[in-house]
Protein backbone atom coordinates (compact mmCIF):
# COMPACT_ATOMS: atom_id res chain seq x y z
CA UNK A 1 0.00 0.00 0.00
CA UNK A 2 1.61 3.18 -1.26
CA UNK A 3 -0.35 5.54 0.42
CA UNK A 4 -2.49 5.77 3.75
CA UNK A 5 -5.97 5.57 2.03
CA UNK A 6 -5.80 2.55 -0.52
CA UNK A 7 -5.58 3.18 -4.06
CA UNK A 8 -7.36 -0.33 -4.67
CA UNK A 9 -10.28 1.68 -4.25
CA UNK A 10 -11.69 2.23 -7.87
CA UNK A 11 -11.96 5.99 -8.16
CA UNK A 12 -10.18 7.02 -5.72
CA UNK A 13 -7.37 9.59 -6.52
CA UNK A 14 -3.38 9.03 -4.88
CA UNK A 15 -3.15 11.45 -1.89
CA UNK A 16 -0.42 13.24 -3.92
CA UNK A 17 -1.11 14.35 -7.66
CA UNK A 18 1.87 14.61 -10.20
CA UNK A 19 1.91 18.45 -10.04
CA UNK A 20 1.27 18.87 -6.41
CA UNK A 21 3.83 20.59 -4.63
CA UNK A 22 5.74 17.85 -1.61
CA UNK A 23 5.98 18.56 1.75
CA UNK A 24 9.24 18.50 4.02
CA UNK A 25 7.78 15.30 5.43
CA UNK A 26 6.97 14.02 1.83
CA UNK A 27 10.47 14.15 1.22
CA UNK A 28 12.23 13.58 4.40
CA UNK A 29 11.50 10.08 5.98
CA UNK A 30 13.29 11.61 8.99
CA UNK A 31 10.19 13.56 9.91
CA UNK A 32 7.25 11.51 10.30
CA UNK A 33 4.51 13.58 10.72
CA UNK A 34 1.78 13.83 13.23
CA UNK A 35 -1.13 12.56 11.20
CA UNK A 36 -4.57 12.27 13.10
CA UNK A 37 -8.46 11.98 12.26
CA UNK A 38 -11.41 13.83 12.62
CA UNK A 39 -15.04 13.67 12.29
CA UNK A 40 -17.46 16.28 10.46
CA UNK A 41 -20.92 15.75 11.31
CA UNK A 42 -24.13 17.55 11.66
CA UNK A 43 -27.70 17.08 9.82
CA UNK A 44 -28.88 16.63 6.35
CA UNK A 45 -27.40 19.60 3.73
CA UNK A 46 -25.88 21.49 6.48
CA UNK A 47 -22.70 21.72 5.12
CA UNK A 48 -20.53 18.60 5.61
CA UNK A 49 -19.09 18.14 1.90
CA UNK A 50 -18.96 21.35 1.30
CA UNK A 51 -16.36 21.59 4.09
CA UNK A 52 -14.57 18.74 3.42
CA UNK A 53 -14.03 19.81 -0.29
CA UNK A 54 -13.20 23.38 0.81
CA UNK A 55 -10.31 22.60 2.73
CA UNK A 56 -8.71 19.54 1.48
CA UNK A 57 -5.42 19.68 -0.40
CA UNK A 58 -5.94 16.55 -2.33
CA UNK A 59 -9.27 15.44 -4.70
CA UNK A 60 -11.32 14.55 -1.88
CA UNK A 61 -13.63 10.99 -1.99
CA UNK A 62 -17.40 12.33 -2.02
CA UNK A 63 -20.20 9.49 -1.69
CA UNK A 64 -22.98 11.75 -3.09
CA UNK A 65 -26.03 10.50 -4.52
CA UNK A 66 -28.48 11.62 -6.58
CA UNK A 67 -31.80 12.70 -4.56
CA UNK A 68 -34.71 10.35 -5.37
CA UNK A 69 -38.97 11.34 -4.54
CA UNK A 70 -38.13 8.55 -1.59
CA UNK A 71 -35.76 10.41 -0.12
CA UNK A 72 -37.72 13.84 -0.73
CA UNK A 73 -40.69 11.89 1.77
CA UNK A 74 -37.97 11.02 4.49
CA UNK A 75 -35.37 14.13 4.24
CA UNK A 76 -36.34 17.78 5.24
CA UNK A 77 -35.37 19.76 1.90
CA UNK A 78 -37.33 23.36 3.40
CA UNK A 79 -33.79 25.06 3.98
CA UNK A 80 -32.30 23.56 0.91
CA UNK A 81 -34.49 23.26 -1.75
CA UNK A 82 -32.10 23.34 -4.56
CA UNK A 83 -30.04 20.45 -3.44
CA UNK A 84 -30.06 17.38 -5.43
CA UNK A 85 -27.73 14.77 -4.11
CA UNK A 86 -26.88 13.45 -0.53
CA UNK A 87 -24.24 11.44 0.96
CA UNK A 88 -24.63 7.75 0.98
CA UNK A 89 -21.25 6.54 3.08
CA UNK A 90 -18.62 9.53 3.69
CA UNK A 91 -16.54 12.29 2.59
CA UNK A 92 -13.10 12.16 3.02
CA UNK A 93 -10.16 14.58 2.34
CA UNK A 94 -6.63 15.67 4.03
CA UNK A 95 -4.99 19.07 5.12
CA UNK A 96 -1.53 19.72 6.42
CA UNK A 97 -1.20 22.24 8.91
CA UNK A 98 2.11 23.37 10.25
CA UNK A 99 4.42 21.02 7.53
CA UNK A 100 3.93 18.23 9.83
CA UNK A 101 0.51 17.53 11.38
CA UNK A 102 -1.63 15.89 8.92
CA UNK A 103 -5.73 16.00 9.55
CA UNK A 104 -7.59 13.39 7.66
CA UNK A 105 -11.19 14.85 7.92
CA UNK A 106 -13.99 12.39 7.64
CA UNK A 107 -17.60 13.83 6.62
CA UNK A 108 -20.82 11.45 8.29
CA UNK A 109 -23.97 11.09 6.18
CA UNK A 110 -26.72 13.34 8.10
CA UNK A 111 -30.00 11.47 7.45
CA UNK A 112 -30.89 9.20 9.92
CA UNK A 113 -31.01 6.13 8.00
CA UNK A 114 -27.50 6.46 7.87
CA UNK A 115 -26.53 6.67 11.40
CA UNK A 116 -25.20 3.27 11.74
CA UNK A 117 -22.32 3.93 9.75
CA UNK A 118 -20.95 6.87 12.81
CA UNK A 119 -19.58 4.24 14.96
CA UNK A 120 -16.85 2.71 12.09
CA UNK A 121 -16.33 6.85 10.69
CA UNK A 122 -15.83 7.92 14.12
CA UNK A 123 -13.28 4.84 15.66
CA UNK A 124 -9.63 6.78 16.18
CA UNK A 125 -10.81 10.43 15.91
CA UNK A 126 -9.01 12.21 18.10
CA UNK A 127 -12.64 14.94 17.66
CA UNK A 128 -15.64 16.26 16.29
CA UNK A 129 -17.15 19.43 14.48
CA UNK A 130 -20.83 19.09 14.35
CA UNK A 131 -22.02 21.38 12.45
CA UNK A 132 -25.08 23.64 12.61
CA UNK A 133 -27.81 25.42 10.45
CA UNK A 134 -29.49 28.33 12.59
CA UNK A 135 -32.63 27.38 10.53
CA UNK A 136 -32.85 23.95 11.92
CA UNK A 137 -30.61 24.01 15.03
CA UNK A 138 -32.94 20.67 15.92
CA UNK A 139 -30.89 18.64 12.67
CA UNK A 140 -27.46 18.90 14.93
CA UNK A 141 -29.56 17.40 18.54
CA UNK A 142 -28.39 13.50 17.38
CA UNK A 143 -24.44 14.20 16.32
CA UNK A 144 -24.01 16.33 19.91
CA UNK A 145 -25.91 13.38 22.03
CA UNK A 146 -24.06 11.17 20.09
CA UNK A 147 -20.34 12.90 20.62
CA UNK A 148 -21.55 13.39 24.08
CA UNK A 149 -22.64 10.08 24.90
CA UNK A 150 -18.87 8.94 23.40
CA UNK A 151 -16.88 11.12 24.99
CA UNK A 152 -15.41 12.38 22.12
CA UNK A 153 -14.11 16.10 22.28
CA UNK A 154 -16.32 17.93 19.95
CA UNK A 155 -16.99 21.73 18.90
CA UNK A 156 -19.92 23.47 17.32
CA UNK A 157 -19.74 25.18 13.77
CA UNK A 158 -22.56 27.41 12.69
CA UNK A 159 -22.61 27.21 9.03
CA UNK A 160 -23.34 30.60 7.89
CA UNK A 161 -25.66 30.77 4.89
CA UNK A 162 -26.70 33.90 2.47
CA UNK A 163 -29.42 35.64 3.18
CA UNK A 164 -29.47 34.07 6.74
CA UNK A 165 -30.09 36.33 9.92
CA UNK A 166 -26.53 36.48 12.07
CA UNK A 167 -26.52 34.88 15.27
CA UNK A 168 -23.56 35.59 17.93
CA UNK A 169 -21.86 32.33 19.15
CA UNK A 170 -23.25 33.31 22.41
CA UNK A 171 -26.60 32.74 21.01
CA UNK A 172 -26.29 29.28 19.34
CA UNK A 173 -24.45 28.50 22.70
CA UNK A 174 -27.76 28.90 24.78
CA UNK A 175 -30.35 27.37 22.34
CA UNK A 176 -28.42 24.19 21.98
CA UNK A 177 -27.47 24.38 25.58
CA UNK A 178 -23.78 23.91 24.82
CA UNK A 179 -21.62 23.70 27.81
CA UNK A 180 -19.02 26.78 27.99
CA UNK A 181 -15.85 24.86 27.79
CA UNK A 182 -16.46 23.61 24.09
CA UNK A 183 -15.69 26.09 21.41
CA UNK A 184 -18.81 27.48 19.27
CA UNK A 185 -17.93 29.35 16.05
CA UNK A 186 -19.56 31.04 13.15
CA UNK A 187 -18.29 30.08 10.08
CA UNK A 188 -18.49 29.78 5.90
CA UNK A 189 -18.00 26.02 4.98
CA UNK A 190 -17.05 27.86 1.77
CA UNK A 191 -13.96 29.77 3.00
CA UNK A 192 -10.72 28.28 3.42
CA UNK A 193 -9.37 30.18 5.83
CA UNK A 194 -12.55 30.22 7.48
CA UNK A 195 -12.55 26.07 8.05
CA UNK A 196 -8.83 26.09 8.58
CA UNK A 197 -9.52 28.00 11.88
CA UNK A 198 -12.38 26.04 12.63
CA UNK A 199 -10.36 22.59 12.13
CA UNK A 200 -7.64 24.61 14.44
CA UNK A 201 -10.19 25.14 16.92
CA UNK A 202 -11.14 21.39 16.81
CA UNK A 203 -7.60 20.31 17.36
CA UNK A 204 -6.98 22.84 20.24
CA UNK A 205 -9.47 21.99 21.96
CA UNK A 206 -9.29 17.94 21.59
CA UNK A 207 -5.27 18.68 23.30
CA UNK A 208 -7.25 20.21 25.71
CA UNK A 209 -9.26 17.48 26.98
CA UNK A 210 -7.13 14.65 26.35
CA UNK A 211 -3.72 16.51 26.54
CA UNK A 212 -2.04 12.35 26.24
Amino acid sequence: MDSAVSDAVQGVSPLVEDDEQLLPWQTDRTRAPIATKIVVAGGFGVGKTTLVSTVSEIKPLETEALMTEASAETDDLTATPDKLTTTVAMDFGRITLDDDLVLYVFGTPGQQRFWFMWDDLVRGAIGAVVMADTRRLKDCFPALDYFESCGLPYIVAVNHFDETELFEPDDVREALTIPAHIPVMIMDARSRISVVETLLSLVGHALEETPE
